[in-house]
């Protein structure tokens, strides 16, 4: 077996221990992560050649969550693994990302990072083991990258920024903020918050930057001890000489077309027609002309031509200036038939959101490696094709699709109410109808829409503003409400989402290097003043939850009983719960401990339901009076049934305030009386009086006058008879 070295970092109170030699040889660079008892195995390959007509970096990141890891079976028709859940594929992109943008410009060759979980505690988070396990995989291999990266994850609890808290502890935390940097500069950063300040973040991020510092120094020991020579691999490049003829061609028009339309669709139509032109003129000189690179130099220039316009003379592709917001409509009651909608629009971006209301049974069963094993409110993100003006084939949900409904539940879920107060299942699918900039954000201002129009008593409206920066040398633009053009050419976007109150959720990529605590501070301001512009738009529509839900959404209702008694409500076989369904037309929902739902569109059958309930799983209380049926009659009494499957006796001597030679002569099957409880033996029976509802007897009365002849009461299923039995009967008639 190979020879395992191992190197260790202290990251906060924890060992981050990382381990190479022993496992998966024959990959480009292997690399084991521990902490605790969670495990995991990064590799990383390089193909040796490059596909032909390959323009871009093949670059694929997997997470592969194995259940074995936490001693499970999938629960799986075929008990295996099969696509990746909805958590892996969230954990993909944050590993990626801070990943793609170190490898070298131009670089072809296909890389294939996968991390595997061997081993699973349900105490450390899997996810930043996962940046940090491909990160020293990259390291120590023959791979070009310009690593070491660290990772950490960020709580704030009890007033206190922590590093890498365990899943318990981030219960109590305000702050789950997740960041990948190098030695000197911050790439990713992902975050959801409970309404923290943006002075809070903006030291969380220097926060943990520091506190990562020794997963670099340990990634970069393990380099110098293991790490094998970096492979020579050919970047495409472009040729100097047709770089420079194109940008001859284009002369100063660019800049002229860029100055002159603000108009999108004019914009994109006039620049097109100037590309088309210059490649028609290199293609009439030679046939052979590499138009795609001439395309390629024609963009850049057109990037440059834009950040310059930004930098140097303050005006935007669309004439904004750095802090303006375009214009922002919205509207609710879009779909007559959903519990809510809600649409907003922010220039050319529009995006509808659809919520509907379900059962609890109806949350989404989590089969993972996460500890969370359901979810109650689940939010979706389509991005169709027609949203671009594009075609595709619709194959399901794409990981950034995935991504950006995560982000916009990250963002609105701190104001959820908890299911005490509001036990509906809530799903909101955010549909984008037009795209061009920030549809994630967008999709958060109209599910906040969609949830008021709902009547879900969300806390306050959540709004997202996505933020971009463009930066040379001491010269900086921050730019408010990006499109996706300025996204394309900045040096560092990110996506911002809050209330009035503070922020919710924050995404950010960081492309350059040198952004200082003031820089940083100064677009957070910025975006929080976009977002309140955004918010105030929002709320001018609709300011608040609606009181009423709508009437096509399911009412719920709830009932506590003894969990001794779920059996009575379920019935043989469920027969009781689906006959309660039938005759009242809603759905139940029962818990284990005890809790049950009622959920129907009509009010007062679902509180008709309830009142059944109640009474199969009531107990007889002593001295309290219920109307009964009578159910069955023998010599010497009455069965009366006065709850749900629950009977009791009343003796002869009790049916009337006058003497009874005959039960019948008082009473007939199926006639309803009124009767009191006198009594409840330690075995159930119970003993009933209509003569104490009769003669308005207290209970203490009613115990006097039947004392003489009570025993310990009755009930259908006493096998002697109920009551006090055939003996005391016949000594009844004697006397």
């Amino acid at each position: 077996m190979n020879q395992e070295q191992t190197f260790t970092a202290r990251v906060g109170n924890k060992d981050v221990i990382f381990a190479t030699g022993k496992l998966a040889g024959q990959a480009g660079g292997a690399v084991t992560v521990r902490v605790g008892d969670s495990l995991l195995l990064g590799t990383v390959t390089m193909s040796k050649s490059v596909r032909e007509g390959l323009d871009f970096f093949p670059l694929s990141v997997d997470f592969e969550e194995k259940m074995y890891a936490a001693g499970r079976i999938p629960g799986s028709f075929f008990r295996r693994e099969g696509r990746p859940s909805t958590s892996a594929i969230l954990i993909d992109r944050l590993t990626d990302r801070p990943l793609r943008p170190l490898f070298p410009k131009g670089m072809r060759n296909e890389v294939q990072v996968i991390v595997t979980s061997l081993s699973s505690d349900s105490v450390h988070h899997l996810d930043i083991m996962t940046v940090n396990a491909a990160s020293a995989a990259l390291t120590i291999s023959d791979i070009p990258w310009q690593g070491p990266i660290g990772a950490v994850r960020v709580g704030y609890i009890d007033g206190e920024l922590v590093v890498d808290p365990t899943i318990e502890e981030m219960e109590a935390s305000q702050l789950d903020l997740r960041m990948a940097a190098t030695r000197d500069a911050i790439i990713m950063v992902e975050a959801g918050a409970n309404e923290v300040s943006e002075q809070l973040l903006v030291e969380a991020l220097e926060f943990g930057h520091q506190a990562m510092q020794p997963l670099i120094d340990v990634q970069e020991e393990m380099r110098a001890a293991v790490g094998k020579e970096k492979a020579v691999v050919e970047l495409a490049k472009s040729d100097p000489e047709l770089a420079a003829a194109v940008k001859t061609r284009i002369g100063s028009r660019l800049t002229e077309i860029v100055a002159e339309h603000t108009d999108r669709p004019v914009r994109n139509t006039v620049v097109g027609e100037l590309r088309d032109e210059i490649v028609q003129s290199f293609l009439d000189e030679d046939e052979l002309a590499d138009l795609k690179a001439i395309r390629t130099i024609f963009a850049d220039e057109l990037k440059q031509t834009i950040r310059h316009r930004i930098l140097h003379e303050g005006v935007r592709p669309d004439g904004r200036d750095y802090a303006t917001v375009r214009p922002l409509s919205s509207a609710t009651g879009i779909s007559p038939r959903a519990h809510g909608s809600g649409l907003f629009q922010r220039g050319e971006t529009q995006v509808l959101s659809i919520a509907a209301l379900g059962m609890p049974r109806e949350a989404q069963k989590l089969d993972g490696l996460s500890p969370e094993e359901s979810r109650r409110y689940l939010h979706h993100y389509n991005f169709p094709p027609y949203s671009t003006g594009e075609t595709w084939f619709l194959r399901g949900p794409k990981r950034r699709e995935i991504g950006h409904g995560a982000l916009a539940r990250t963002a609105l879920d701190p104001m959820i109410p908890d299911e005490k107060e509001f036990p509906y299942t809530i799903r909101v699918v955010s549909e984008v109808l037009s795209s061009n900039g920030s549809t994630s954000q967008a999709s958060i201002c109209a599910s906040s829409l969609a949830l008021m129009d709902c009547g879900v008593p969300i806390k306050r409206p959540v709004a997202g503003v996505a933020m971009g920066m463009v930066k040379e040398d001491e010269k900086y633009a921050i730019l408010t409400d990006i499109q996706g053009l300025e996204d394309h050419l900045g040096d560092m976007d990110f996506k911002v989402a809050g209330t009035s109150e503070g922020i919710t959720a924050l995404q950010m990529d960081i492309k350059i290097t040198g952004l200082s605590r003031e820089l940083m501070a100064e677009a957070m301001e910025q975006a929080r003043v976009g977002r309140m512009t955004i918010l105030d738009s929002m709320t001018a529509v609709l300011s608040e939850p609606r009181k009423e839900l709508s009437p096509y959404a399911p009412r719920m209702m709830t009932v506590e009983i003894d969990p001794e008694k779920i059996g009575a409500v379920i019935g043989k076989g469920g027969s009781t719960i689906r006959s309660l369904e039938e005759q009242f037309t809603v759905s139940i929902d029962i818990q284990e401990d005890g809790t049950i739902f009622v959920a129907g569109t009509d009010g007062d059958l679902a509180e008709q339901a309830i009142e059944q309930i109640r009474m199969l799983t009531q107990e007889p209380e002593m001295g309290e009076t219920y109307t009964g049926k009578v159910v069955r009659i023998t010599d010497f009494g009455a069965f009366v049934e006065i709850l749900p499957g629950t009977d009791g006796m009343v003796h002869i001597s009790q049916l009337s305030t006058e003497h009874v030679r005959s039960v019948q002569d008082e009473v007939e099957m199926g006639d309803e009386i009124m009767v009191m409880v006198t009594d409840v033996s330690p075995e159930g029976k119970v003993r009933l009086s209509r003569k104490a509802v009769l003669e308005g007897w207290t209970l203490e009365e009613a115990r006097a006058a039947d004392a003489p002849k009570r025993s310990r009461g009755g009930g259908r299923n006493d096998r002697r008879g109920g009551g006090r039995g055939r003996r005391d009967d016949r000594r009844d008639r004697r006397r």
